[in-house]
């Protein structure tokens, strides 16, 4: 089993840089604002030849256990507990702060192996910082630049000297674990004929998004049965996009936080874009994307604007109706809430609602079922035949319009995606097909093959003519 290594230290001394370089890509948001990172996040990392997880937490402040810093204080405790090693950054431009000597009490205290890491050495009149923090008793600097990737090797040797090479060299046994799912969204389907089992053992990407203060993080706290994200009354707490490893009934899930939308002219401020762009780029990566909805205000025009998004995105989509125990009258609201869904999201006919309570943890379950059923669809596959064999009969039985006095003849479907399906109809004049008509061969497919609440394409072509070359040769 691999180690982990926990980043610590005050606010802004860089700790998301570090944790980004380290992961090897962009993951964590990194702004010169103070406190931008407030959930722990857990990424594989790698140090030259050293394989391990890090995790990037909240600044150390000193604050009440009630406050929103105070709960930041308590998930970077957690992440203190769980690691095998703690990086202890401190900000080697600006020299040593009480608060790094509070805190390097603290992580002493915790009796973790500790290497003191001073960050942004490449700047003029670090060295200063660099000897000052001799002083915290954590041992010998390393001075390091985690924006330009300086003293990374002394990093590297600090980490075995701190752990002992057996233990940093130690042979990763989860390697040949499957890793979460690498099939490409929209995957092309090789034999067109061929309708494969759905395979309910590979993993799956579930992103979490909504309005501020919907109850994203509540969620996923209650389906993982751990207070793993940073929570509370105050809107905006999630920024970064967190995923969080989870298995439900034996299936290996990856849950992604997104941090609150709202509407694109509300966002003014530089860290909330970088929010939002995470978010968006959570949603691109997932497989099933919950819009949670607050049950007492639904249906805001964000709200459909997220599940318009979701829908053009090509994500399988599930709604889940959140605050649930707020209402008054549930089995009329419930009502009242369906049918709103289906006369606002038509293109998605059959989109699965579920009213939840992450307070209370009622409906997590039919929530997930929802989530597992409209998977299963978005994976659907027809063969050739049977979509051919359909197309006949509903062209017997509701033909295309005449265009100019011509008759459109609709030659040839056959599906050429999954994740969501797409179909091609080869059919003479394609750009003469309305669109209404389009619309009635999506619905009839989605009536006749079952295939309810998810995204659809439908692309049409002309079917090549064999004597188009032999003309060109006569000329």
């Amino acid at each position: 089993m691999g180690f982990k290594i926990a980043i610590i230290g005050r606010p802004n001394v860089g700790k998301s840089t570090l944790f980004n370089r380290l992961a090897g890509r962009r993951l964590a948001l990194v702004d010169d604002t103070p406190g931008v990172t407030r959930d722990r996040r857990v990424h594989p990392a790698k140090l030259y030849d050293l394989h391990f997880d890090v995790v990037d937490t909240a600044g150390f402040e000193v604050a009440g256990p009630e406050t929103l810093q105070g709960r930041m204080r308590a998930q970077t405790d957690i992440a203190i507990d769980e690691a095998d090693l703690i990086f202890f950054m401190i900000d080697a431009k600006a020299g040593l702060t009480p608060d790094d000597r509070t805190f390097a009490e603290i992580v002493r205290k915790s009796g973790k192996p500790v290497v003191l890491v001073a960050n942004k050495a490449e700047a003029k009149g670090a060295q200063g910082g660099l000897l000052e923090s001799w002083e915290l008793g954590l041992g010998e600097p390393i001075g390091v630049s985690a924006e330009h990737g300086q003293g990374l090797p002394e990093l590297r040797d600090a980490v075995i000297e701190a752990l002992g090479e057996e233990r940093a060299f130690e042979d990763d046994e989860d390697e040949d674990l499957p890793a979460v799912s690498e099939t490409l969204i929209g995957e092309d389907i090789a034999d067109p004929d061929a309708e494969p089992a759905y395979d309910d053992t590979k993993p799956m990407r579930i992103a979490v998004i909504g309005r501020p203060n919907a109850g994203k993080s509540t969620l996923i706290n209650a389906l993982i049965g751990e207070e793993r994200l940073l929570t509370g009354p105050e809107a905006g707490i999630t920024r970064d996009s967190i995923s969080v490893d989870w298995e439900w009934r034996g299936r290996a899930m990856k849950l992604f936080d997104t941090a609150g939308m709202r509407r694109k002219a509300r966002v003014q401020e530089k860290l909330e874009k970088l929010s939002v762009a995470d978010g968006l780029r959570a949603i691109r990566f997932a497989e099933v994307v919950v819009v949670v909805l607050d049950s007492t205000i639904p249906f805001e025009k964000q709200d459909l604007q997220l599940a318009d998004l979701i829908i053009r995105e090509g994500r399988a989509l599930v709604i889940a109706f959140n605050k649930w125990d707020l209402i008054d009258h549930p089995q009329e609201a419930l009502a009242d809430l369906r049918e709103k869904t289906a006369r606002l999201l038509p293109q998605v006919r059959g989109v699965l609602a579920v009213p939840v309570s992450a307070e209370t943890g009622r409906g997590l379950d039919k929530l997930m079922d929802a989530v597992l059923k409209t998977h299963r669809v978005w994976n659907t596959r027809i063969s050739t035949a049977r979509l051919n064999r359909w197309l006949e009969g509903t062209v017997a039985h509701h033909p295309p319009p005449a265009v100019a006095g011509r008759r459109l003849k609709l030659k040839y479907i056959t599906q050429v995606k999954t994740r969501p399906p797409g179909f091609m109809l080869s059919c003479t004049r394609p750009d003469d097909v309305p669109q209404s008509y389009i619309r009635y061969l999506v619905n009839g497919l989605r009536e006749t093959f079952d295939i309810p609440g998810v995204p659809m394409r439908m692309s049409i072509h002309a079917s090549d003519n064999p004597y188009a070359s032999r003309a060109k040769t006569r000329k």
